[in-house]
């Protein structure tokens, strides 16, 4: 790992921002540092695609229980995010009524517009049963509970109250 300091100037040499900007470049291989700047520019990228997993794909929404489960719904995102980019062709676009038409459509738009491709497509899924009364439980069958664990709170100590001396 190396980190780097990023700090910007003005053409007279003096500080643009006054604030230092460290990166950390982890790789087998350092590039050269006139090459680096592209890497940060990827940053952009991927800094959106977060906010779009965790706004538009409900990222983390779920409230798993264990990690196996997380790291499995964590796995979804990258093949959604495909599924996306590869249907962007496929689709028309369906803008609501405040948005504009647009010809290059954005991973939002697409995913906007997938029931559009899931009508046709139909669903894998079974029909519904017929409502009434369900069997419940088989008998015999052993029931597990759900493992609880502890809540963590995170908070500031509240200082203790001083006790007033009386004046005697």
């Amino acid at each position: 790992m190396t980190v780097i300091l990023v700090e910007r100037l003005n053409p007279d040499g003096s500080k643009r921002v006054s604030r230092p900007m460290w990166l950390a470049f982890v790789g087998s291989k350092m590039p050269p540092i006139n090459e680096l700047w592209k890497f940060y520019l990827r940053r952009f990228a991927v800094d959106h695609w977060y906010r779009f997993i965790k706004q538009r794909l409900h990222w983390t929404l779920p409230k798993l229980s264990t990690p196996q489960q997380c790291d499995k719904w964590s796995d979804l995102m990258p093949l959604m995010t495909w599924e996306l980019w590869l249907a962007r062709d496929i689709v028309s676009d369906n803008p609501l009524p405040w948005q504009k038409t647009t010809i290059k459509l954005t991973p939002g738009r697409v995913a906007q517009a997938m029931p559009g491709i899931l009508v046709h497509i139909s669903t894998p899924a079974k029909p519904p049963k017929v409502r009434g009364k369900s069997p419940g439980w088989k008998k015999g069958k052993p029931r597990k509970r759900r493992i609880r664990y502890p809540m963590v709170k995170k908070s500031t100590p509240k200082p203790p109250k001083k006790t007033e001396q009386s004046a005697v």
